[in-house]
């Protein structure tokens, strides 16, 4: 009868250690290969962002800092 083993946070650690290009999850005692996000996601983030910024920047809402420095001319 084979043993079925849990994993924990620790072998999830040491597995990202010995392989850094990967993204690993642990769900459940499971560890899960998770592939790279794709362009599709990027589009969709950077479309939200835009928005974002096309109704935050009118308004002058946000910490003032972050508007100077995407706006000043080097």
């Amino acid at each position: 009868m084979a043993t079925l083993t849990t994993l924990q946070r620790k072998d999830l650690e040491k597995l990202q250690a010995e392989h850094p290009d990967y993204c690993l999850e642990l769900a459940d005692g499971n560890i899960t290969i998770m592939s790279p996000s794709g362009y599709q996601s990027d589009e969709v983030a950077i479309t939200v962002a835009a928005n974002l910024w096309n109704w935050v920047k009118p308004r002058k809402l946000g910490r003032h800092s972050q508007f100077c420095i995407l706006n000043s001319k080097f």
